[in-house]
């Protein structure tokens, strides 16, 4: 089976040309950083017609998720770049909905997702005051005074398991800086601590433009790169990169 390996702003990923629905072990297997190709998860890409393509994703653990922002502006570039569509505006398709993203040289931008509180208020998770969310998946926001000290090892698996969350959750811990922008770190679900995530990133910048007013667009400063969030009367609007690795083969 042929591979792409690509990523966004360091979030890694094996694409693979669908219809195609691959078994859980497989996935952890592919995903093993040691033993196998090495990725964050494994996205299916499919051809629905000239201006609509699918995506599907499992996180290395092997379980499928409802969609994955950075996933899915590289799943635009995977089928822009392969001729699939007729424009590079087009519509990709994931388990939440329908996103319209444009490709262009050196980016994509993608509409991650209608904002969703899926909690009232705010939580109190290991002495954390976390502020749960979804847009795309689950997530939970926490803000802290200097992201680079926060023990994300520690607190990310205990509010990610946390039985608030029956599905368990993203974390992300997110420092307000000075002047404009935010910095973040993520962990991810089934996952553990990534250098960026896509539609972590919108929850972030949701929140911190709600709660502490930070102006939008919002540049995240995430370990891997700079993600650009924004919002309308739809919803969350991204834009950042999508790059190739290299391609390869598996059994």
């Amino acid at each position: 089976m042929d591979f792409m390996k690509m990523q966004g702003a360091g979030n890694d990923f094996i694409v693979i040309e669908g219809p195609f629905a691959p078994e859980p072990d497989d996935v952890v297997a592919w995903c093993e950083r040691r033993t196998g190709i090495g990725s964050d998860g494994v996205l299916v890409a499919t051809r629905l017609s000239p201006g609509r393509v699918s995506m599907r994703y499992w996180n290395a653990d092997g379980g499928e998720a409802e969609m994955c922002g950075n996933g899915l502006r590289c799943v635009a570039r995977f089928a822009f770049d392969r001729g699939w569509v007729d424009s590079p505006e087009f519509i990709v398709e994931s388990a939440v909905g329908d996103h319209p993203v444009e490709v262009t040289a050196d980016s994509v931008v993608a509409f991650v997702g209608e904002p969703a509180p899926f909690r009232t208020g705010t939580l109190v998770i290991a002495d954390h005051e976390v502020h749960p969310f979804a847009i795309g998946n689950p997530h939970a926001v926490l803000f802290v005074d200097d992201v680079s000290s926060v023990p994300v090892h520690d607190v990310g698996p205990i509010i990610e398991n946390d039985p608030l969350f029956p599905d368990r959750t993203n974390v992300e811990f997110v420092e307000v800086l000075e002047g404009a922008g935010i910095r973040a770190r993520i962990w991810e679900r089934g996952v553990g601590e990534t250098r960026a995530s896509g539609t972590g990133a919108a929850a972030a910048a949701y929140i911190s433009h709600t709660i502490r007013e930070v102006p939008a667009p919002i540049d995240v400063h995430l370990p891997g790169g700079v993600l650009t969030v924004w919002f309308d009367e739809e919803g969350a609007w991204m834009k950042g990169p999508a790059d190739f690795v290299f391609v390869g083969s598996v059994d």
